[in-house]
């Protein structure tokens, strides 16, 4: 740990991974966002491992969902972004892909929130944004987060792009990360690395460092 006018700076993931000031958010592990990603087991299995070693030794968890606004209530961004997504020339052919209360909202079985495990609900990509996530986050003490789910391309990169922006250490847990495009999601690492604001590591690497002495 560097430490700097009376601040301690992160150097190491150790020196991140600190329980008292951490969080884990889990992005958008739906059943109807995971239909779309070719190695959802692989992605499903490693958040598992992740949420089991934050729960043991007492990470706050934040999991979040998106949804989609009925068509009535769908602003410019929200059609635009509609007619692109569903390849449709006219904003009327669009219909809204996860709406509340559909099945697809549900987070993926097996990664059931606990009661002390909110999840937060968003029509953004970023996280941070229109979200009580920063409040939450800040009351609580947090200063660094690791983030796993899907997809790195359209939402994991601006939540933690915006959230460096914030103030936040965002550690990117890079096998435990979907993408619906895998050149678009190594595009997206590769962005996050070259801005140096994030730090990166694997499941098994995260597992370990939460789960030595002295850690719980």
């Amino acid at each position: 740990m560097d430490h700097f006018n009376g601040l301690a700076i992160p150097e190491t993931l150790e020196d991140a991974l600190d329980p008292a000031t951490l969080a884990l958010l889990v992005y958008d592990m739906q059943i109807g966002v995971l239909a779309q990603i070719d190695d959802a087991d692989r992605v499903l299995g490693n958040v598992t491992k992740l949420l089991a070693a934050a729960r043991e030794c007492g990470v706050r968890t934040v999991f979040l969902r998106h949804y989609f606004m009925p068509t009535a209530l769908q602003g410019t961004y929200q059609l635009r972004q509609a007619k692109v997504w569903q390849r449709k020339r006219k904003a009327a052919d669009t219909s809204p892909l996860i709406p509340r209360g559909s099945p697809g909202l549900g987070v993926a079985h097996g990664l059931e929130p606990r009661e002390s495990e909110p999840v937060i609900d968003k029509i953004t990509m970023s996280a941070f944004e229109g979200t009580p996530l920063d409040i939450v986050l800040r009351d609580c003490g947090v200063s660094a987060y690791v983030i796993c789910g899907v997809a790195l391309e359209v939402g994991i990169e601006p939540t933690v792009r915006h959230s460096a922006d914030l103030g936040y250490v965002p550690i990117v847990v890079r096998d435990a990360c979907g993408a619906g495009d895998a050149a678009a999601g190594t595009r997206a690492i590769d962005t996050l690395a070259f801005a140096g604001d994030a730090m990166f590591a694997g499941t098994d690497e995260v597992c370990a460092a939460l789960s030595a002495p002295g850690r719980t």
